[in-house]
């Protein structure tokens, strides 16, 4: 009887120690792998610009590391001619005209003729120069203008137009002037045609009883 307790007794001493030594074991095992998180490095989002273009470059990659560039500035067109003229085209109804300025002393010249003897009518003179009132520039210019198609009246609007834009290409100044008062724009009106049934575009034929 006495050896059986004395085995249960050693028994239990050696259950108590083995418990033990796990415990160790697991501290030791939790303390190296601290140790290992501890020493890996961070992650690649914070890395540095200069290791994420060496791994592309390792990974035959081609990294642009030039600079941008900046834009050259743009030249301005060159609006005047050799002879210091300014060219535009102007239009109205059916007629063209086409336009050179320079800097003179108010000579019209209009397909070789001057444009008092070429526009008989003085409400077509005026409407020639009425660009040059608004802006205060009468006597200023020189104006040559070939004019082809249409009536006095139409070649008379197409000049007023040509000339209202070769002076805002002239005096970039004077372009919220005239643009206000409405001579920069083209006038597309022009004559309706006619349709069946009438004599004219409107005109209906004359109505006989008998």
């Amino acid at each position: 009887m006495v050896e059986k307790v004395e085995k249960k007794v050693e028994e239990k001493e050696v259950a108590k120690k083995a418990p033990a030594k796990k415990t160790t074991a697991k501290k030791s095992t939790k303390t190296e792998v601290k140790v290992e998180t501890v020493k890996k490095p961070r992650s690649t989002k914070a890395t540095k610009p200069e290791t994420a273009t060496a791994t592309l470059a390792d990974a035959g990659l081609k990294v642009n590391t030039a600079k941008a560039e900046t834009p050259a500035p743009k030249k301005e067109k060159e609006v005047k001619d050799a002879q210091g003229r300014v060219y535009a085209t102007g239009k109205r109804k059916t007629s063209i005209a086409r336009v050179w300025i320079k800097l003179g002393k108010g000579n019209i010249v209009v397909n070789g003729k001057d444009y008092e003897s070429y526009f008989r009518r003085p409400i077509l003179q005026m409407i020639i120069k009425q660009p040059f009132g608004i802006t205060e520039r009468e006597g200023s210019y020189d104006v040559i203008a070939t004019i082809t198609g249409g009536g006095l009246s139409g070649q008379a609007g197409a000049l007023k137009h040509g000339i209202s834009k070769a002076l805002a290409l002239f005096e970039p100044d004077l372009r919220p002037v005239i643009k206000k008062a409405g001579f920069l724009t083209r006038d597309s009106r022009v004559v309706e045609r006619k349709h069946y049934g009438h004599k004219k575009a409107r005109r209906s034929f004359q109505f006989s009883k008998r």
